[in-house]
């Protein structure tokens, strides 16, 4: 005969598939969100692609540039220019500048995405400094390019046709500097050290 299950070891057991699932979703939701709007240009994020479109529109659009810093990154970070005007489809360059005002080395990363959201799926990016982390030695500054073109497939999409100027906005936050960069920092700070005495 089958015994039947107690009531409170069956929901005992409900609630702990529950909260396996919900655990584990909330793991998997922000790489799972991260790669839609990667594909779909959702929420502003761009695309990526190796080379430009073959076609190039004479309409222009313009594009702006935007740049800031989470609080507790030490860096100074503009773009160098705040605005251009490039035709759809024309591959454009633009370049951001970085600075480390501080005596340690900094290693950063950049979050990116473009407004309006709807231009998320037409702004590409072909090479850029936000693809892999920057690490700045103390006193360094830098200017970063970002190599980019606007889809022509945007003068033919419902809410694409309407977009006269789209803004690239980066935010900067401090990461953990990779062990290799830290042995590195270590080996010449005793170099100079062996150096000195």
């Amino acid at each position: 005969m089958f015994k039947s299950f107690d009531p409170t070891k069956r929901t005992l057991a409900v609630l702990c598939t529950v909260v396996f699932t919900m655990v584990s979703l909330s793991f998997a939701s922000v790489p799972l969100y991260d790669w839609f709007c990667r594909v779909t240009g959702y929420g502003g994020a761009t695309l990526e692609a190796d080379a430009a479109p073959d076609t190039i529109l004479d309409q222009t659009i313009n594009v702006r540039f935007d740049g800031s810093l989470t609080s507790e990154m030490a860096w100074e970070f503009k773009p160098v220019q705040r605005e251009m005007t490039v035709r759809i489809g024309e591959t454009g360059l633009a370049f951001y500048e970085a600075y480390n005002p501080t005596d340690r080395p900094i290693a950063g990363s950049a979050t990116y995405n473009v407004f309006p959201f709807t231009a998320g799926g037409f702004f590409t990016k072909i090479d850029c400094f936000c693809f892999e982390e920057q690490v700045l030695q103390p006193g360094e500054r830098v200017q970063m390019p970002v190599t980019f073109y606007v889809d022509p497939e945007i003068v033919d999409d419902r809410d694409g046709q309407y977009i006269d100027a789209i803004t690239l906005s980066y935010t900067f936050y401090e990461i953990p500097l990779e062990e290799t960069q830290a042995a590195l920092d270590n080996s010449a700070e005793t170099t100079e050290n062996t150096y000195n005495n």
